[in-house]
């Protein structure tokens, strides 16, 4: 199966990209790394996760975040990438507004 990241996954990944550069230098790539990693196996793995929010969601391994997609057409397009340490309302929030 192929994967897609939207601009917004590519914007959510930068985001946890630069707060945990500022925690300590590299463990910014580190997190990148391990995020792009899991959104790999969605080649292999993309649809068996639980639906949240009208999401398929993947959670990270090694950091609290979460990976929203749907498979579409036999590809799985990853819609966002968020911290699971927020308030669930405003998860739901999120995803409110990106589908409309």
């Amino acid at each position: 199966m192929k994967v897609q990241v939207l601009r917004s996954a590519m914007k959510d990944l930068e985001k946890g990209r630069k707060f945990y550069d500022c925690q300590e230098s590299g463990v910014g790539d580190y997190f990148f790394d391990s995020l792009f990693s899991e959104i790999d196996s969605l080649a292999l793995y993309g649809g068996i996760h639980s639906v949240h929010f009208g999401f398929h969601r993947l959670l990270a391994k090694r950091f609290p975040y979460a990976i929203y997609y749907k498979v579409i057409e036999g590809k799985a397009t990853v819609f966002r990438i968020l911290d699971c340490r927020r308030d669930p309302s405003r998860l739901r929030n999120t995803f409110k507004v990106s589908d409309n």
